[in-house]
């Protein structure tokens, strides 16, 4: 691995390089409540600001995942869903922006700049995002009867999709990453509890929190959409059923069309570190790991997961 500082966090982290594990302060990345979190958002103190300003309301909804997971796709269908009956899919905004736009992220967009932004204009139901884990919500979430859309993947394809999407920022080699992940030394990192905090909460409160899978999305995209339209209080209608619209929502939102769209071949999310909108779409694969990572290596972390996990009922295949 090449040691040099990475744009991800701020020009001075809170750790210094020699207390910093070498991959965290590499990457710019700050021990920040039990997590490495991208300094950026520390010495501004947006997720502070966030933790306490923040007025959750029964009605939100907020997309949650650990970064590469799926969350723009997750994104496309949750604002599609809830939108459906106030756009068509030929005029909806997501025609000319990217989803991130469209569902800001707590700590990197709306308390970036402004520790105590004004919400109350926001039309219901609001939605939110971001990569926190469950710990670091708001308190005003944990209280609400806010929904919570939490979607994970495969480490191991998050690995290879981390490695190809942050190469306009660093030349690591996979390896790199994967020793990243099993230091638990990953951007909102350590995967394993950032995933567990949010499992837990969904067999605690399965109204409240819906626990999604990529690959179980990938797999059967129609199923898993109507799962989420009814977890979200937007249930699809026997008539929508019927006359396909399902299917169109599916078709719209998928990978394919989303990295066809103009808006995400040439556009940029503006004051993002993502220099264009199509560095969020690559390939979009299930089990594509296996063409980057030796099995040894694949093993390694399985093993970790393995005892990381233990006795939560939480597995990756």
């Amino acid at each position: 691995m090449e040691s040099k500082k990475s744009s991800l966090g701020s020009s001075t982290p809170d750790i210094s390089p020699s207390a910093a594990p070498s991959y965290a302060y590499a990457l710019g990345l700050t021990q920040f409540q039990g997590f490495w979190i991208p300094s950026r958002h520390v010495p501004t103190s947006s997720i502070i600001s966030f933790q306490k300003y923040f007025q959750a309301l029964d009605e939100d909804i907020i997309v949650v995942s650990k970064p590469k997971a799926g969350t723009t796709w997750l994104k496309a269908l949750v604002f599609t869903i809830v939108n459906r009956h106030s756009y068509t899919l030929s005029n909806t905004p997501l025609n000319s922006a990217n989803p991130h736009q469209l569902i800001p992220f707590f700590d990197a967009d709306l308390y970036k700049e402004n520790p105590n932004p004004d919400l109350s204009k926001i039309s219901s139901p609001r939605l939110f995002s971001t990569h926190l884990p469950y710990s670091m919500l708001a308190d005003s979430i944990k209280r609400s009867n806010c929904r919570i859309v939490y979607i994970t993947r495969n480490p191991f394809d998050i690995i290879v999709s981390l490695r190809h999407f942050f190469r306009f920022i660093d030349d690591w080699s996979v390896e790199d990453y994967l020793e990243m992940f099993c230091r638990g030394e990953e951007p909102y990192g350590p995967f394993w509890d950032h995933a567990l905090g949010y499992w837990n909460m969904s067999v605690e409160k399965p109204s409240n929190v819906l626990f999604m899978r990529y690959e179980e999305l990938k797999e059967d995209s129609v199923a898993q959409t109507k799962r989420l339209a009814e977890f979200l209080g937007f249930a699809f209608s026997m008539e929508e059923e019927k006359t396909g619209v399902v299917n169109q929502i599916v078709d719209f939102c998928s990978f394919n069309n989303l990295k066809d769209l103009e808006a995400n071949k040439t556009g940029k999310i503006p004051r993002s570190i993502i220099p264009s909108n199509k560095l969020f779409f690559r390939s979009g694969k299930v089990g594509d790991y296996v063409n980057h990572l030796s099995p040894a290596a694949v093993e390694r972390l399985s093993n970790i997961l393995k005892e990381k996990l233990n006795g939560s009922n939480l597995t990756f295949n």
